[in-house]
């Protein structure tokens, strides 16, 4: 269970005004990018035992030019602080273009391009968000270090819940349904209506 000073502040970031975080730019492949973002070789495996030796996970962030959910993503939640120093303190991201070309490397070790390794990993809508542990590095297969998955867009308050259930490793223990009902009471016990829509 979340302690109460964790939710009030984890609502009270959401609910605050757009601090200093860096703008999201367009890149010369049409999708947006943050400048925190990793600058990787595409070597998902190394990738993720390289954000586990600092107590990180690794997100995979696949998108695709003109997506309107992926530019919400970008120009809503990724402008909210709590959600950026969250996903900083907590996850390395690499960002994949759905209908991309660049060689990735698998967990399995196999080489593909994006949009190859997009297919075998079953994404089907953009944006989606792929939350890979760092107790899941050295996982041969992408299905054994994955632990969640954000298939689509996902409001703030829900998608900071979504990180923070695998950051504190929840996905163990309970269904994500479960853990958001559960933090919904906790803040309701409080007072607060926690902002969802």
């Amino acid at each position: 269970m979340l302690s109460r000073r964790v939710m009030l502040g984890a609502v009270a970031a959401l609910a605050a005004p757009r601090l200093s975080v860096a703008a999201a730019r367009l890149g010369d492949d049409g999708l947006h990018k943050q400048d925190w973002f990793l600058d990787s070789f595409l070597e998902l495996g190394d990738d993720l035992e390289t954000a586990a030796a600092q107590g990180r996970g690794l997100m995979v962030l696949v998108e695709q030019a003109g997506c309107p959910y992926c530019r919400e993503l970008h120009l809503v939640n990724f402008e909210r602080a709590a959600i950026v120093e969250y996903i900083t303190a907590h996850f390395d991201v690499v960002q994949l273009d759905l209908w991309g070309a660049r060689a990735v490397l698998d967990f399995d070790g196999e080489e593909l391009e994006e949009r190859r390794l997009a297919a075998k990993w079953g994404v089907n809508f953009t944006p989606t968000t792929l939350l890979f542990p760092a107790a899941n590095a050295g996982a041969t297969r992408a299905a054994q270090a994955e632990a969640f998955r954000l298939p689509g867009y996902l409001k703030p308050f829900h998608y900071l819940s979504s990180l923070e259930y695998v950051a504190r490793g929840e996905y163990l223990k309970q269904p994500f349904q479960r853990y958001l009902q559960d933090r919904f009471e906790a803040l309701r016990a409080q007072g607060i209506e926690p902002d969802v829509w």
